[in-house]
């Protein structure tokens, strides 16, 4: 029998690599500019062109190589980074593995411009799916020059997922920015299409947020410090006032690497419980210095997967950190005990018999004339004399009034101990309640079965139904009827914009506004008014009229992010999401209470639509609890 194992050809291998190293035209970028970084460059520049599709270009001014580094660079496990497996355990530098330029060069087309400091010629190789096509010298400055085009040209199925380019250059630029945020010393440039999308000049971490992220964030910030023989915490938390609903600016970096790492999320989010509402997430930006020895970051090919040795003390190290900034920049609430000089408040006493330092006559009569005759305002001794007489009668008043109520209660009883036919009983339930009702102003029986629809939980609509108890989510059935109602408004061009009075300004980072740019257009024809002023600000004008009491900021990022996440092209699928994030902010909310009338009305719409079942994105809308399931409860 044949064998049957066989060493896949070098080719083959790095296309297989590239599948998890190389995902998207931002993991190029993340690669080149982290082997800049590692090269020591001051200054790095990206030019980019069709996001990513046509060409990446990076160019920084750090060591750069000699003809048999760059060739060697692009065979697979070539690194000039380790050189034993314990290097593993201290690493300094960003890359380390020695498959990303192997990777890039297996599924694109590659040239390759570097030269030393010192030497005369520089080097120009160009690779093509892992091919070298020509290396000769060439004349160029010191640095490198890496140019990546026809990303994916050899493998179709991966270029075919690709989304939009809008989406891979809101994925370039958020790319960009966790590796700007992360190296403040290094001078960067971003190009898109010949346009300037970044220009950044080397400045403190607190300066390249605000660079990056605008201007308002810099009295948002809040420092936060702390040295240990662990770790040491430094950067930069968001007061609890300016916590975000969607789109919160959250980075972690360890030893100049970012990270995702949701334990140390959890223990900052636990900083600021009760402090911001459970649905909002405040902005930090936060660097961890650690001992390289106490950090695995050989765990995922992009490297983003970092394991600390000594989790457990550096959360809690971290979550006194954050509260000790929160309360020293006053960012917490506080009560002030302080009672130096404050003023004496007197409490009032009724037992008490002092005097407040007035002279009080007890004899003074305000409708007494001066004469000692009687006021005009004052009552006769006829008026005193019904008033007094008045007064005795209120006890009979009262009597009367008791009696009455003790017996509708006694009637009620009486007739609730009585049988009554099943079709009567909620008649009977009825004229009980306004019984006692009209006699005591208490309602003793709260349930309305004459009602054809209940909520559950401030969450959920039940229902009879001709096979047993339908429970409705109450807001995806919501969002269900709106959706449909704004997609029929939309085909027939009947969502009207209705101005706003004091228009909504929205500052977005560069990567949403590359999006806002993209959905601007087809926003128009749903019926916003949105302009652009400039530096990622735009100004929400107006509104579709048929939106009522739904917050515009909110929901400018739930449409970016839901076209982030998609990639929807323009015409009817871009159209019917951003009217499904119109139908999730109108909708009526899980845990809002609602009004039997209100339910019904619900009810009534949802089964009115052709598809009444699942929402535009595939949730399920009900539940029906069959009538043998509610038996076998009882038995």
């Amino acid at each position: 029998m044949n064998d049957v194992v066989r060493l896949l050809p070098d080719s083959v291998a790095n296309q297989i690599a590239a599948g998890q190293v190389i995902q998207r035209p931002a993991s190029v970028i993340k690669e080149l500019v982290e082997n800049a970084v590692d090269a020591g460059a001051t200054n790095i520049k990206i030019y980019i062109k069709d996001a990513g599709r046509t060409m990446i270009q990076v160019v920084d001014n750090g060591c750069g190589m000699s003809p048999t580094d760059a060739r060697l660079a692009f065979e697979r496990h070539s690194t000039s980074k380790i050189q034993q497996a314990e290097d593993l355990f201290s690493l300094h530098t960003m890359g380390f593995r020695g498959e990303a330029l192997a990777s890039i060069c297996a599924v694109s087309e590659v040239e390759l411009r570097t030269m030393r400091a010192g030497d005369s010629m520089g080097t120009r190789i160009v690779i093509s799916g892992s091919k070298v096509e020509a290396q000769e010298p060439a004349a160029c400055t010191v640095g490198s020059s890496m140019t990546v085009k026809k990303l994916f040209f050899n493998v179709p199925a991966r270029r075919k997922f690709l989304k939009s380019d809008n989406v891979e250059m809101s994925h370039i630029i958020h790319e960009f920015e966790r590796l700007a945020l992360v190296n403040p010393q290094i001078e960067f440039e971003l190009h898109h299409n010949d346009t300037v999308v970044h220009q950044l000049l080397k400045g403190s971490f607190k300066q390249r947020i605000v660079e990056l992220f605008g201007k308002s964030l810099d009295k948002q910030l809040v420092p936060i410090e702390s040295v240990t023989s662990l770790v040491r915490i430094s950067g930069f938390v968001s007061r609890p006032e300016n916590a975000r609903k969607r789109g919160a600016l959250q980075y972690l970096m360890v030893n100049g690497r970012n990270m995702r790492h949701p334990y140390f999320h959890k223990a900052i989010m636990m900083c600021y419980d009760q402090l911001i509402p459970s649905d909002h997430q405040p902005n930090y930006f936060i660097n961890f210095e650690v001992d390289p020895e106490s950090i695995d970051v050989n765990i995922h090919p992009t490297k983003n997967e970092i394991k600390f040795e000594n989790e457990q003390p550096i959360w809690q190290i971290l979550t006194a950190t954050i509260k000790e900034g929160l309360g020293k920049f006053n960012a917490v609430p506080s009560i002030d005990f302080d009672m130096t000089n404050a003023p004496d408040i007197p409490v009032f006493n009724p037992n008490a018999g002092g005097r407040h330092g007035l002279d009080l006559d007890p004899t003074y009569n305000p409708f007494k004339s001066a004469s000692g005759g009687g006021s005009k305002y004052a009552p006769s001794d006829a008026g005193l004399k019904s008033i007094r007489s008045n007064i005795q009668d209120w006890d009979k008043l009262y009597a009367g009034f008791t009696g009455d109520a003790d017996h509708a209660v006694e009637r009620a009883s009486s007739l609730n101990d009585m049988d009554f036919p099943s079709e009567t009983a909620g008649t009977v339930e009825s004229s009980l309640n306004q019984m006692v009702d009209e006699a005591t102003g208490e309602i003793l029986i709260e349930a309305e079965s004459s009602a054809s629809a209940m909520q559950l939980k401030n969450r959920y609509i039940l229902t009879p139904s001709s096979s047993g108890l339908m429970v409705i989510d109450q807001h995806r059935a919501h969002v269900r009827i709106l959706f449909d109602r704004y997609m029929d408004l939309a085909k027939l061009d009947a969502l009207n914009s209705q101005r706003s009075m004091f228009p909504e300004m929205i500052q977005l980072t560069a990567s949403e506004s590359v999006i806002m740019e993209k959905l601007s257009e087809e926003l128009s024809k749903l019926g916003f008014d949105i302009s652009y002023l400039g530096d990622s600000s735009w100004s929400v004008n107006g509104m579709p009229s048929v939106l009522q009491e739904v917050n515009s900021n909110e929901l400018v990022m739930s449409m970016i992010d839901t076209y982030t996440a998609t990639g929807a092209e323009l015409g009817d699928s871009l159209r019917s999401k951003i009217a499904l994030s119109m139908a999730k902010s109108a909708a009526v909310k899980a845990g809002q209470s609602l009004t039997v009338a209100e339910m019904e009305h619900i009810v009534s719409d949802l089964f009115k639509l052709a598809s009444p079942n699942y929402t535009p994105d595939g949730h399920p809308v009900m539940s029906i609890i069959s009538l043998d399931d509610i038996v076998k409860l009882f038995n």
